[in-house]
This record gives structure tokens, C-alpha cells and sequence, in this order.
């Protein structure tokens, strides 16, 4: 597996496949070829059908500055992957230099189709989770040890980087008002929601209050292009802050402890990221926002100090109840289900660690958290393309723009 730096990374919104992805190609190619006069852009599959919304064409543009760019959208899909681009560089007489075949596999991830770039650095010799457990208690060692003994002697500080990222991201959310961007004229309500939970009297209605808002907060910046931490995409990057945010504010949790839980629920994430998919337009809304609860879940499950068993058992329950959710985004915009979907997934990782910390002294859990990363895999192939980022199906069809 690859190090959690390339998991956990502070970018711009609203989509780490669709914004963050396609800026690092049109990054790389910037840069590998500084006298080009001009570029032209195949968007293909889930980035031509959603790209507008997405502001992948933006974002492209914005990359090559000066420079003029076009494009064409194309909504037939790559051999490699849903969302695929070939970047064509032409000289000053017009002539065509290199057509470079690029995909956006998750998580602002890429990879190009003729090994322009290394390949991925893998830093961790275990790649499932069945692995690392067997090798955490052939070792009489902590998950947290097992991270730290693989990366390299600055994640610590990498890690506090990472939470203070997270943690600005939720504050600024919820000092914002007034309507996200594109068509939707959506209303941010991320700081209504924090004013209610401030004056609600019933505890526990009050602490899931408070737990929405934060995650609605990171939701609402990243709709509206603002700086994130993946968590493991832009899409599902609420859903981690809010509950780490909660833990810091609600529950007194000290930072360096919360780092340790943030590099525990990202050891998942990655699992996930290596077996299956992270991506909305490869696997649906489960790989992202599925991923993300059994993330947070896992997090929240540290931080209650269970077993690793445990801590397994509430990832597991964390992807398995998101198996088969669908990415429908109407208009292509990360907004409609998407920011509900990050304060529902933050409250739903709360439940999962919290029936895993009951039901686990109860009985042996029959799934293992392998076993349904597997089987979100095969629900990814199974569904319809119109429910994997392309806006034809779904909230997205119905609610068409």
C-alpha cells in the first residue's frame, strides 16, 4: 500500500476525481513540456458528463494560466478507467507534439496510460486487513505503531498538518452564509445548524447537532471550491473532520491523541483504496462516503480505546450499511445528496463504533472488514453507470438541470 500522505491530502474542492486529479495532470504536463503553445482537452466518461459542475475544465485552466486551452467532452469512457482526458500539446505552427493519455482514479490519485511518471511508492508490505492484524499482534504492537514503524520520520508532523487542515476547514464553514455556487443556489445552513445545538437543551439531540453541523461545514466549503482535506475524496471530506472536530470540542480529546486516531481511520481508508476503489465514478457514492464512515468509524472506535478486533468490527459495519449508495450528483454539483450525505455518514460512523464497542463483547462478528471490501468492489461493477458519477440516473435524472 501507499503512504497515507497520498490518502490524506489538503487540496481544493468540490472533487478530488474531478478537481484535484486533473489539476495535478495539467500540473505535470505544464511542466514537462514549458514551451508548448497551447493545449487541447479530451474530457471522457464522468468527466465530460459531470466536469462543468465539477469545475474540471476550470480547474484545468486555471493550471495552464496564460496559456489557451479548449476542450471537447466526450462522454464514452476510456479502456482504463470512468474518468479518463487525453491532454493533446501543440507547438506555435500548430503541430501536435504529444497526445498523453491521464486518468483520475480517486482521491486526486493519477495515473498515465504510458508510464510518463513512476510508478506508486508503496511503503506498507501488508495490503489487507487480515495482514496487518496478524502482523500487529505477531509484534505485540498498536495499529498506531504499525503506521508510524512504515512512514517516514515527518508523518507525525504530517499528521498534526492533516488535523489542522481538517479543523480550519470546519470553522470556516460555519462562520459562512448565503448560497453555494452553481445553478442549485443552494443555502448554506452549516452555521444554523451550530447555533441550534448551542441552544438545545436535550443533550443527545444536542451532540448530533453539533456533529451535522461540522460535518455540513466542511461539506458547504467544498462545494464551494474551498480548501479540504481528502478524507478519502473530496466528496466524502466532511465526514472525518466532523468527527474528529466533535471529539476535540465535545469530548476534550487532546490532539495528540487525535492524530493517532486520524492515521488509524486513514490505515482503512487505504485498505479500501488498494482492494476495491475510492472512486464515485468507478464504484459509486459507497466508495466514497462508504469509505469515509468505515474511516471515521474506525476512528471513533480508537478513540473509545477498543481492541482491534473491535476497531474492526465498526469499520466493517461502517462500509457494509453504505454497500450499493449511489453517486447521482444533481447537475453534476457536489451538493444535492452530497453535503446531507457527509452529516448522515458522520452520524452513522458515530452509531457503528458505538454498537461495535456493545455488540462486539457479545458475540464474534462473521464479517471481516476484507471480506466486505470485496463485495463493495463487486457491487461498484454491478451498478449502472448512471449511478457512478454521470448524473444520468438517480436524484440527478429526476431532479435533471
Amino acid at each position: 500500500m501507499e503512504s497515507l500522505r497520498e490518502l490524506y491530502k489538503i487540496g481544493v474542492g468540490p472533487s478530488s476525481s474531478h478537481t484535484m486529479g486533473p489539476q495535478r495532470a495539467a500540473q505535470y504536463i505544464k511542466e514537462k513540456y514549458p514551451d508548448a503553445h497551447h493545449i487541447h482537452v479530451d474530457l471522457h466518461g464522468s468527466l465530460a458528463l459531470t466536469g462543468k459542475g465539477h469545475l474540471t475544465d476550470y480547474i484545468i485552466e486555471k493550471t495552464f494560466a496564460d496559456m489557451p486551452v479548449s476542450f471537447s467532452f466526450q462522454s464514452k469512457e476510456l479502456p482504463m478507467h470512468p474518468n479518463g482526458m487525453i491532454f493533446h500539446v501543440y507547438d506555435n505552427e500548430d503541430h501536435q507534439i504529444q497526445a498523453i493519455e491521464v486518468y483520475s482514479i480517486g482521491g486526486g490519485s493519477i495515473c498515465f496510460k504510458d508510464n510518463l511518471v513512476a510508478e506508486p511508492k508503496h511503503v506498507y508490505q501488508q495490503n489487507t486487513m487480515s495482514e496487518v492484524l496478524e502482523y500487529v499482534d505477531k509484534n505485540s504492537i498498536s495499529l498506531y505503531d504499525y503506521i508510524i514503524e512504515n512512514e517516514d520520520d515527518e508523518f507525525e508532523r504530517y499528521l498534526y498538518e492533516i488535523l489542522e487542515a481538517m479543523f480550519q476547514c470546519v470553522e470556516n464553514g460555519l462562520r459562512k452564509e448565503g448560497k453555494i455556487h452553481g445553478k442549485l443556489q443552494l443555502k448554506r445552513v452549516a452555521k444554523s445548524i451550530f447555533q441550534q445545538a448551542q441552544n438545545t437543551r436535550r443533550e443527545a439531540d444536542r451532540e448530533r447537532l453539533f456533529i451535522s453541523s461540522y460535518a455540513y461545514a466542511v461539506a458547504e466549503e467544498n462545494a464551494d471550491g474551498g480548501v479540504i482535506v481528502t478524507a478519502p475524496t473530496c466528496g466524502a471530506s466532511g465526514i472525518m473532520p466532523a468527527v474528529l472536530y466533535y471529539c476535540y470540542k465535545q469530548l476534550n480529546i487532546e490532539k495528540k491523541d487525535l492524530i493517532k486516531a486520524l492515521a488509524v481511520g486513514g490505515l482503512f481508508g487505504n485498505i479500501v483504496k488498494q482492494n476495491a476503489t475510492i472512486s464515485g465514478a468507478d464504484g459509486g457514492c459507497q466508495a466514497e462516503v462508504g469509505t469515509a464512515c468505515a474511516m471515521a468509524a474506525a476512528t471513533m472506535a480508537w478513540i473509545y480505546e477498543l481492541n482491534n478486533s473491535l476497531i474492526e468490527y465498526a469499520a466493517e459495519m461502517g462500509l457494509e450499511h453504505n454497500l450499493g449508495l449511489t453517486c447521482d450528483p444533481v447537475g453534476g454539483y457536489v451538493q444535492i445528496p452530497c453535503i446531507e450525505r457527509n452529516g448522515y455518514g458522520s452520524l452513522r460512523a458515530l452509531d457503528a463504533a458505538m454498537l461495535a464497542k456493545q455488540l462486539g463483547y457479545l458475540r464474534k462478528n462473521k464479517v471481516s472488514f476484507d471480506a466486505i471490501v470485496r463485495v463493495m468492489k463487486e457491487t461498484g461493477k454491478d451498478l449502472s453507470s448512471a449511478y457512478k458519477e454521470t448524473s444520468l440516473g438517480g436524484l440527478a435524472k429526476e431532479f435533471g438541470l
